[in-house]
């Protein structure tokens, strides 16, 4: 088992290097951030889908201490 945080589109197996920061206003408190990880080939299609529906919030690189 690897500790390598994987991108989280569906049938990736690639190295997350972005967060994508979300929050579903009709479900979660304003206050309340999802995380969503992404590899460089699939931040922008992620961050399409949740703006879309309005949940996304912000993309930041991916913390060296993330989890």
């Amino acid at each position: 088992m690897t500790d390598e945080l994987i991108c989280s589109a569906r049938s990736c197996g690639e190295a997350a290097t972005y967060e994508l920061v979300w929050n579903n206003p009709k479900v979660h408190t304003p206050d309340r951030r999802k995380i969503w990880l992404a590899c460089d080939v699939h931040e922008e299609t992620l961050r399409a889908f949740l703006s879309a529906r309005g949940f996304w919030k912000e993309t930041v690189p991916m913390a060296s201490d993330a989890f």
